[in-house]
């Protein structure tokens, strides 16, 4: 399974962008999938959680009413769309999948699958 996140890029604080992640290969079977963060000299944290269905999604305290994960019919591509963006939002922004199970965790360690990471800068 290959994971493709694009969307990237650089925006001025209030603005918005979306992310997508593309899922790829030997991708049957129900899945949970995420995005997750890493800021410079920080460690990777959870930003959102989708389940496979897309009925159930969860969300870290700081993005919560602002960011807003969602997948498509073919429940290969997930979004993350990223409103009120904040210089603290600065991060390379990653997406993961859940083999194992069909609803989302908070842990980086439940994920098996990650993409390559895509760039997100917020200038104040």
């Amino acid at each position: 399974v290959q994971l493709q996140a694009s969307g990237g890029g650089l925006v001025p604080a209030g603005g918005s962008l979306r992310l997508s992640c593309a899922a790829s290969g030997r991708t049957s079977g129900s899945y949970a999938m995420g995005w997750f963060r890493q800021a410079p000299g920080s460690q990777r944290e959870f930003v959102a959680g989708i389940s496979w269905e897309g009925s159930s999604t969860v969300y870290a305290d700081s993005v919560k009413g602002r960011f807003t994960i969602s997948r498509d019919s073919t429940k290969r591509t997930m979004y993350l769309q990223m409103n009120s963006l904040k210089p603290e939002d600065t991060a390379i922004y990653y997406c993961a999948a859940d083999w194992d199970y069909q609803y989302p965790s908070r842990l980086e360690r439940a994920y098996d699958y990650w993409g390559q990471g895509t760039l997100v800068t917020v200038s104040s």
